[in-house]
């Protein structure tokens, strides 16, 4: 018989070293706008150093085993600290975990507070297995990629990049 993990994580990682530019486009979108003064917020809390800010991101809590019931999904994003080496966590800064979803009908409030909190614990654990995976070097690659394609093209990759 084959189980589902209990937690599910999943987000996309930007490394802060690779931001050269803090200007927001004057045709940004709110959202978009909204999401740059929060990366711009990490950088200044922590610097771009051994410092991943993860966004588009989801925490997925499997209490049962069942697939209709006893899940709880919390939406986040926040920066990830490593050591020196980036071959682990060390810490991270998560803003704005909230509930979005969830499938508890037995469900309260200090429940989900401490789930709200253990998403923190959670995002360690998976951002180490990212680590492991070589996930954490081939996000590197790529923003190196764009940033090699958008300087050869001194800056211009096309329009809404």
């Amino acid at each position: 018989m084959k189980t589902s993990p209990w937690v599910d994580i999943s987000f996309d990682c930007l490394p802060l070293r690779t931001i050269d530019r803090l200007d927001i486009p004057i045709d940004a979108s709110p959202k978009f706008r909204q999401k740059c003064e929060r990366i711009k917020l990490a950088l200044e809390k922590h610097g771009a150093h051994n410092t991943y800010y993860l966004h588009n991101a989801q925490c997925i809590y499997h209490l049962l085993n069942h697939p209709e019931e006893g899940a709880l999904e919390f939406a986040w994003e926040g920066t990830v600290l490593t050591d020196t080496a980036d071959s682990r966590a060390v810490s991270c800064d998560l803003t704005d975990v909230r509930l979005i979803r969830e499938t508890c009908d037995w469900l309260t409030e200090p429940i989900v507070n401490w789930f709200a909190k253990t998403v923190l614990k959670s995002v360690v654990v998976e951002f180490d297995r990212y680590i492991s995976a070589g996930d954490l070097e081939q996000a590197k690659l790529r923003v190196e990629q764009i940033q090699a394609s958008s300087d050869d093209a001194d800056g211009f990759l096309g329009m809404y990049l």
